[in-house]
């Protein structure tokens, strides 16, 4: 299962309030974000694959397991 695309429609940046864009994350990147989400999962193991990168800041929210984290402070810089 995908992130929806009617709710990537609706989604902003919550600090800049612009639109975000589907991104792929680096493999370097994902590893970090599975460990820091992986206890919130209750023995699954989570999936990160993609972030939402705003077309403004260019900060990255990353998606985890379907999930957007839209939290500026879980953001990744570019």
């Amino acid at each position: 299962m995908a992130v929806d695309q009617e709710l990537l429609e609706i989604l902003a940046c919550p600090l800049c309030k612009e639109e975000v864009k589907l991104v792929p994350l680096p493999e370097a990147k994902r590893g970090p974000i599975r460990d820091k989400f992986r206890d919130k999962f209750r023995g699954e193991e989570p999936v990160v694959e993609e972030g939402l990168q705003c077309v403004k800041c260019r900060r990255v929210y990353p998606i985890v397991s379907d999930i957007p984290v839209m939290l500026v402070e879980e953001a990744l810089d570019e």
